[in-house]
């Protein structure tokens, strides 16, 4: 069985998410996508967060009635910052490691994965699916950063996309569908007063309002 995770603050959690992970599910003929909103990131310890419990909500009422899309609260529930090999460690006790995993995660915090808690048993633990956007058009940015950070033995494969180890687990790159929404210009449009509706989905407007975020 084919399993993605996807975390995040979801900060908020929008249609550009949903757009994301279904073209991911499709591609990659993912079963299963846990989405895991985060508690306290210990890369955004300052962020102006919304309250946990509201962003689990806006996530959880999101994806109802989407087959496959299921909401997670591993790290919501556990003490202290959120550290991604933990909720994997979880995972794969949970599921017995019956599951094939894949961390979903964007190139941004691909980039980023270097000050990552245990990053090289992240990259032994689970394949990664790096989900493109912006102005990353080739391999070739990745193809230095990992042979500098993270392992020379990488080898490419223009076939699917990806990069192969032979004692860790594959990368691979893939092109999602471009979408002008992020979390930071919907917080933005909220402070300024400008309409956020169409691009999330009517619960987390609901929600937004209701509870007065990002005034």
């Amino acid at each position: 069985m084919k399993i993605g995770l996807f975390g995040g603050t979801f900060n908020p959690f929008h249609n550009g998410h949903i757009r994301i992970i279904e073209h991911v599910k499709k591609t990659y003929g993912l079963e299963k996508i846990f989405i895991i909103p985060s508690a306290t990131p210990p890369h955004k310890p300052d962020a102006d967060l919304a309250p946990a419990s509201d962003r689990f909500e806006m996530v959880r009422q999101s994806i109802e009635g989407r087959e496959g899309f299921i909401i997670s609260d591993k790290e919501l529930t556990r003490k202290g910052p959120s550290f991604t090999i933990d909720t994997i460690e979880d995972f794969k006790i949970a599921l017995c490691e019956k599951a094939d995993l894949f961390l979903l995660m964007g190139s941004d915090a691909f980039f980023d994965i270097t000050t990552w808690r245990q990053k090289d048993r992240i990259f032994e633990s689970v394949k990664i699916i790096t989900m493109l956007r912006g102005h990353f058009e080739n391999h070739h940015a990745f193809a230095s950063f990992i042979d500098e950070h993270i392992s020379k033995e990488y080898i490419f494969n223009e076939q699917d996309n990806s990069f192969f180890h032979e004692t860790k687990q594959k990368i691979i790159l893939c092109r999602v569908p471009r979408i002008d929404i992020s979390s930071t210009m919907i917080r933005e449009r909220v402070k300024s007063g400008k309409s956020i509706e169409g691009i999330v989905p009517a619960g987390v407007l609901k929600i937004i309002h209701e509870k007065e975020l990002y005034q």
